[in-house]
């Protein structure tokens, strides 16, 4: 290793560390020509939010399991080990004998590690699989939730649209025109599951600049494109992306300027979206007039957008955010079909990549070779929700609900086990959240620090951070695979989950099926081995488990550039299909038509909100994802920390909603709606629409009371103002990008939060 640096890989970059003298000292891996910043929140590693030792709340130690309010706000006392196992395995196992394994919500949605092995999701379920018969588990994202329903009716394969499609080089070689709703921010393709060895996004959209094409990035903040676009802005209202794109469609269609050869021989449900399109149903023609109103875009810029991409290479992209709001299915459709017409499906750097730089992975070559995955075991139960339907699940229990044609019901939960992720990140409305949990017998966390999940945890079990661990990172787009090895002591008591797992397991006896008899590195060693097979059987060399280790790292080759699945069903549609019903792509769906969702038709349509502004609230705040840290993951390392002010999250705000309300550059603000509100720092740009403002998620949830009694978060967690709401009865997706509320300068001291500090007086 060089310089006495050990190689290690996380979710946003391979480095080499060591730990000294109480700090990580670590440089990014040198084959990364842009390396992540991000790196720098790991040298917080010795931070007081860790968790150092087992807790339980005093509440539920004195009365037992049962709902109860004082989640979030009780005091915790100290255990040992053997008293904390024996609690969470005699509690599991009374939940599973008196209800069944259809009580336990395995929770543990979350990025985790980038490690194949400590990959806490896989841990929890392996062990409820094997300990009790299994768990009532979740589908889809909260990142990507309604296009994950949406794109098998429509395009198909989802991995297919997103991670085997146009690439990067493509782009940066071929493209002509990209029109990205929603934007290509960086800060998202920084990072990526499993690990990033080479952030190679800007290099490309530089490369794609310099060359001569045109980057348009749609949406309410120009921030959401690169610099090295050097893109046209065109500052669409929020929410409004689906009228846009018919305005555009619109003006093709009624010049005669579509694909239409295209559209015959590679498309089914013409006839019905064009009859949608030309308003020969409902008398709306959806032309640029119509959208111009609805998106607060000149008509004049629609039709000449649209005209100005004929003849040329072009990429439609959706980001997530658009699909991150009510009815957000539809822009994910629209911006397929809105290609179609354009008929530039499967040609190098052209047609539709869904979600292109949200993250590392989308836009990569795919590797040849597999690592290995934990295998989970069997699921003996067959009840699920929808990741982000979490709160409605625990105060609705019994209750049917519509999914993606299906009625289900809710299961009834007695006991949630969370390892990995913070569901009072990623969820919304967080004190209908609070009171959710408030309804569980008994709430299981694994956490390595005092996020606003364990604090509202019965019983926390503290874990290692991936740096205290042995691993393996790899991903199925990046040809590094690490051997990421320990590079300091785990923190206090901390444990790794496997660790725990296999203790609880052996207390309901189950551990030899847990483990297999195999220590970490034999587990490791094992998802090794297909990389060995896969290198034999492409007759390349193919280094041992010792090797692979003693050498820390090893590079796979990929495929070629070929283009993906769309490329060969451009060519002949027939001998390749699309895995959609008719093999092709819909631009309308007699499956979707048939559920008879009123806010999902048969046909990408604009639907307007249920909720918008309003003379009370007026402004959209946009929460999206943070530049300073992956979702709330190390809200407390130095990267995270510097940019914030007075201790706030940052909001930015344009100069005319700030004269408007007597606010200045660095003032304390006040965001408030009809659910809560929270504090912030007030940064003034030009550069977001007037009516718009932006409060990154991720900041960890700090409660306290406004003066109306609602919730307050005063530490900047902007999913105490969004609403839990499904996107439509299709995908019941989340809907946390867009809310509506007010601003105001807080002219009164700020209270100082505790987020990082462990609980007590």
């Amino acid at each position: 290793m060089s310089k006495g640096r050990t190689l290690h890989s996380t979710h946003w970059g391979a480095f080499r560390g060591r730990f000294e003298n109480g700090q990580l000292i670590m440089a990014p891996h040198t084959r990364d020509p842009d390396p992540s910043p991000l790196l720098e929140n790991l040298k917080a590693l010795r931070h007081r939010a860790r968790v150092t030792r087992p807790m339980a709340r005093k509440g539920w130690l004195q009365n037992g399991p049962g709902p109860d309010r004082r989640r979030g706000s009780d005091e915790f006392v100290p255990l040992s080990w053997d008293q904390a196992l024996d609690l969470v395995a005699r509690e599991v196992g009374r939940v599973a004998h008196e209800h069944g394994p259809q009580a336990v919500y395995g929770g543990s949605y979350g990025w985790a590690s980038a490690g194949r092995f400590h990959h806490a999701l896989s841990q929890v379920h392996r062990f409820l699989n094997v300990a009790i018969g299994g768990y009532v588990r979740s589908v889809n994202n909260y990142s990507a939730g309604a296009a994950q329903v949406v794109i098998p009716h429509v395009l198909g394969n989802f991995e297919q649209c997103t991670r085997k499609n146009v690439t990067w080089e493509q782009v940066a070689e071929h493209s002509e025109v990209v029109l990205a709703f929603g934007g290509l921010a960086l800060k998202n393709s920084q990072v990526g599951q499993g690990g990033v060895s080479q952030h190679i996004e800007r290099g490309c959209i530089r490369r794609a600049a310099e060359r001569g094409c045109a980057f348009v990035g749609i949406g309410p903040q120009r921030s959401d494109m690169p610099e090295e676009a050097r893109a046209r802005w065109i500052a669409v209202r929020p929410g409004t992306d689906t009228a846009l794109m018919l305005g555009m469609a619109h003006t093709l269609v009624a010049a005669g300027l579509h694909d239409q050869a295209f559209v015959n021989r590679h498309c089914t449900g013409w006839p019905e979206f064009q009859a949608y399109l030309l308003g020969l149903e409902d008398g709306i023609a959806k032309s640029a007039v119509w959208a111009a109103d609805i998106c607060d875009v000149p008509a004049t810029t629609i039709t000449e957008l649209a005209r100005s991409v004929m003849g040329k290479r072009c990429l439609v992209t959706v980001a997530h955010a658009l699909q991150r709001a009510e009815n957000g299915e539809q822009p994910v459709w629209m911006g397929a079909v809105l290609a179609a017409l354009l008929g530039q499906y499967g040609l190098p750097g052209g047609g539709y990549n869904y979600a292109l730089g949200t993250l590392a992975h989308y836009g990569r070559r795919t590797n040849k070779v597999s690592v290995g995955a934990l295998p989970q075991g069997r699921n003996g139960v067959s009840a699920y929700i929808p990741v982000a339907r979490i709160a409605d699940m625990l105060l609705n229990p019994g209750q049917p609900f519509p999914y993606n044609g299906q009625t289900l019901a809710y299961p009834h939960i007695r006991l949630a086990y969370w390892a990995g992720g913070n569901p009072f990140h990623h969820h919304q409305d967080l004190a209908r959240l609070t009171r959710a949990f408030a309804t569980l017998d008994t709430f299981v966390v694994h956490e390595s620090a005092w996020t606003a999940t364990a604090r509202h945890a019965d019983l926390i079990l503290p874990c290692t951070m991936s740096v205290e661990r042995e691993d393996i990172g790899a991903s199925g787009t990046d040809p590094l695979v690490v051997a990421m090895h320990r590079l300091a002591e785990p923190h206090g008591l901390a444990r790794d989950d496997h660790d725990i797992f296999a203790d609880l397991a052996d207390r309901l006896g189950q551990r030899q099926p847990f483990t297999e008899g195999r220590s970490v590195r034999d587990w490791l060693a094992a998802l090794y081995a297909p990389v060995i097979a896969g290198l034999d059987a492409l007759g390349l060399p193919a280094p041992t488990f010792d090797e692979f280790w003693e050498q820390g790292e090893l590079t796979l080759p990929q495929h070629a550039d070929e283009g993906g699945v769309f490329s060969a069903f451009r060519r002949d549609p027939d001998r390749f299909p699309l895995a959609t019903p008719s093999g092709k792509i819909h631009l309308a769906s007699a499956a979707i038509a048939s559920f008879g969702y009123a806010s999902c038709p048969g046909i990408p349509a604009w639907i307007p909100p249920t909720e918008g502004p309003s003379a009370e609230y007026p402004l959209w705040l946009v929460a999206n994802q943070p530049a300073t840290r992956l979702h709330s993951q190390l809200d407390f390392g130095p990267y995270s920390q510097d940019a914030k002010r007075h201790g706030l999250e940052v909001c930015t705000i344009s100069p005319a909603a700030a004269q408007a309300r007597g606010i200045a550059e660095g003032d304390v603000v006040r965001l408030f709606n009809e659910r809560g509100s929270c504090l912030a720092s007030a940064q003034i740009s030009p550069d977001i629409r007037a009516d718009t403002l932006r409060l990154p998620t991720g900041a960890w949830y700090a409660p306290s009371i406004d003066g109306r009694g609602l919730p307050m978060c005063i530490h900047g967690n902007p999913n105490i103002l969004t609403r839990d709401f499904g996107t439509s009865p299709l995908a019941q997706a989340c809907t946390g990008q867009l809310s509506r509320v007010e601003l105001e300068r807080y002219d009164h001291p700020v209270p100082p939060h505790r987020a990082f500090d462990p609980p007590g007086p």
